[in-house]
């Protein structure tokens, strides 16, 4: 098998257009009495209705704009949107609205011209809005499009984390992720559970996938579970129970198939193919 490590690619012409306006919203952030409401308005003008930019207040009340291009000049402010983990009893307010107007950046910014697949630019946004989004947020963090959460608040996030396109990080109970955690398209990690008979009874259970963890595509990691040091949850498996460290866990439910090659020898005897079969 080969390995294939990435790629360096060359700067692209706009490489200093880019770094600009990176740092001019990281500068921004850093100040103890940034307006977070007026920077994502601010952005969102820029990058999506520029001509409206620099009068935004004007134009959201002037009566001559069409009713629909008034609606989308309002949404470019954070507070004429509501989010729905706003509707969940157990929201935080005052934190919740502190990482608001970053959360709607964020995923404003994806669905836009400028954010779609351009992977370099939207890697470096997305990790200064998650340094001021987390609760921790580590070296190198990584995360492609369309990655969303509920109240973002509640995750901690250590180094080397990559998150890929369409995840669902619900860190309404907590989520902590280790080094080099790794989680693909379309997977799902939930930190919360309703009950079968009544609904609106939640639970809510911290969320563990410990360092080296490789969540794969389409994988779903139900709330309170632990998934153990190098542990991997394959594609379309559902995580209901504890993964052991090393361990390759895959189905519906996820159950444990093999031990990663590279587990360390201990006295403890990890389950084999036999053993398993007389379960």
């Amino acid at each position: 098998m080969a390995l294939l490590p990435l790629r360096t690619l060359a700067d692209a012409p706009v490489q200093r257009l880019e770094r600009e306006w990176l740092d001019g919203i990281a500068d921004a952030l850093a100040k103890p009495d940034c307006d977070r409401a007026r920077l994502c308005r601010t952005t969102l003008s820029e990058l999506l209705m520029p001509q409206y930019a620099a009068n935004w207040e004007t134009a959201v009340a002037d009566p001559a704009l069409p009713l629909g291009a008034r609606l989308a000049l309002a949404a470019m402010d954070p507070r004429n949107v509501t989010l729905e983990p706003e509707y969940y009893a157990d929201c935080d307010d005052a934190r919740f609205q502190r990482v608001k107007p970053l959360l709607w950046l964020w995923y404003s910014f994806d669905r836009s011209p400028l954010g779609g697949q351009a992977v370099s630019l939207g890697v470096r946004l997305r990790r200064i809005l998650a340094r001021h989004i987390f609760r921790r947020c580590g070296e190198n963090f990584k995360a492609f499009q369309h990655v969303e959460f509920s109240f973002g608040y509640n995750m901690e996030v250590g180094d080397d984390v990559v998150v890929h396109r369409h995840v669902l990080l619900d860190d309404r109970g907590g989520i902590r992720l280790g080094n080099r955690v790794s989680i693909s398209d379309y997977a799902n990690i939930y930190s919360h559970t309703h009950s079968i008979v009544e609904q609106k009874d939640v639970t809510n259970a911290v969320t563990v996938l410990d360092d080296g963890v490789r969540i794969t595509y389409h994988a779903t990691v139900l709330a309170g579970v632990h998934v153990g040091e190098q542990a991997m949850v394959g594609a379309v498996a559902v995580a209901t129970k504890d993964v052991q460290p090393y361990h390759v866990n895959v189905g519906i439910p996820a159950k444990s198939v093999r031990v990663k090659p590279n587990a360390p020898q201990t006295n403890d005897c990890l389950p084999t193919a036999r053993a398993r079969s007389r379960e």
